[in-house]
């Protein structure tokens, strides 16, 4: 009786894994997951959609692998995970490099991408961009400060010249005038000399503001320029020369725009913890140029409301490889990597592309 028990047993043993087997049922695997239109995206249900989910879902459904999706705050806790071995697999688009290869395995590469740039678009002409700069705020505050350094030093020499030079530099208000238009016509070199220094002191004063004078001059005719243009530079923008003379770049932290700036000798003007905090301030002006993933900038700026607002420009910096990583020696790497390099030719993959980038690399 027992050992016709034991039989049974093992008989149901000998089945239950013939049918593991045979269906190719595997444990399920953590999927490691962060928000990253269009690759990924997480939709009002809470549930994930997007370039890289569209991919995976359809090869895991092949492979008839189970998994689970487990979402990160931000890509570093991605890579990190992955690096202690807590998660099985990330389908964010991660950019391939030696490092990565390293420490990871690293499947085909699924998307080839490139680093772009964001700018305001303006309808203003020319002329009108100028008119609205000369009335702006950064220009008054500019000229105030030029009439304040004019100022100090008429007064200055006005103090010293009122009682030896009283007919040049006249008493009260009159004088503070006369010192402001010695200072003006000093500093502009128009040497009218209706208003000279007779004392040893007036003298020096007068010595020190000329070479000051020369200095100032010449700095405020360059910040007057800029003031006056700005808005007017990020659509010439052609190539990473023309990138590199904008003053106010910003970009998004512990991101591939910030690596990509740091290797080229640029310094960002503001980073965001976000794209979409980027393109808002950006569409606000406080910046001139958003500098991230190009395809990042084209599919947020087509969802969030930025078109007609925001342009992104057309060119691109440094192709991207993205792929798929798992820790070394994974088991499902090499089934994984071959349906991945089957799958990218087919037809379903290509319309997957169309929907999501509008064929924008």
């Amino acid at each position: 009786m027992i050992k016709s028990r034991n039989y049974i047993v093992l008989v149901l043993v000998a089945i239950f894994y013939n049918t593991v087997f045979a269906t190719g049922i595997q444990d399920t695997i953590l999927v490691g997951i962060h928000e990253d239109p269009p690759f990924i995206i997480k939709n009002e249900e809470g549930d994930f959609e997007g370039l890289s989910v569209a991919l995976w879902e359809h090869i895991a459904l092949e492979m008839n692998q189970s998994f689970e999706y487990r979402e990160y705050s931000d890509v570093i806790g991605i890579i990190r995970a992955l690096d202690y071995e807590e998660l099985d697999l990330s389908i964010n688009p991660l950019v391939n490099n030696p490092s990565r290869m390293d420490k990871f395995q690293v499947t085909q590469p699924f998307y080839v991408s490139s680093i772009g740039a964001a700018i305001t678009i303006s309808s203003q002409s020319q002329f009108q961009i100028f008119v609205n700069n000369f009335f702006s705020r950064a220009f008054l505050n500019v000229i105030l400060l030029l009439v304040l350094i004019l100022l100090f030093f008429g007064t200055i020499l006005w103090l010293l010249e009122r009682r030896n030079n009283k007919y040049q530099f006249r008493p009260g208000v009159k004088g503070l005038l006369d010192g402001l238009w010695w200072a003006a016509v000093t500093m502009t070199t128009v040497g009218y000399g209706d208003k000279a220094p007779k004392t040893n002191a007036g003298k020096t004063i007068a010595i020190i503001w000329m070479f000051t004078a020369v200095i100032i001059i010449s700095s405020f005719t360059a910040t007057i320029a800029s003031t006056l243009t700005v808005n007017t530079l990020a659509a010439d923008i052609e190539g990473l020369a023309d990138l590199a003379v904008v003053e106010k770049i910003g970009i998004v932290g512990a991101s591939e725009s910030e690596s990509f700036l740091r290797k080229h000798n640029m310094i960002p003007y503001q980073i965001y913890r976000t794209p979409e905090q980027g393109l808002r301030a950006l569409s606000r002006k406080e910046i001139d140029v958003l500098v991230h993933h190009k395809l990042q900038l084209k599919y947020l700026i087509r969802t969030n409301q930025f078109e007609g607002k925001l342009q992104l420009l057309n060119l691109g910096f440094e192709d991207r490889y993205r792929s798929f990583m798992l820790p070394k020696e994974h088991p499902i790497y090499d089934e994984l990597n071959l349906k991945l390099i089957e799958n990218l030719e087919e037809p379903w993959w290509k319309e997957v592309i169309n929907q999501y980038t509008s064929e924008v690399k």
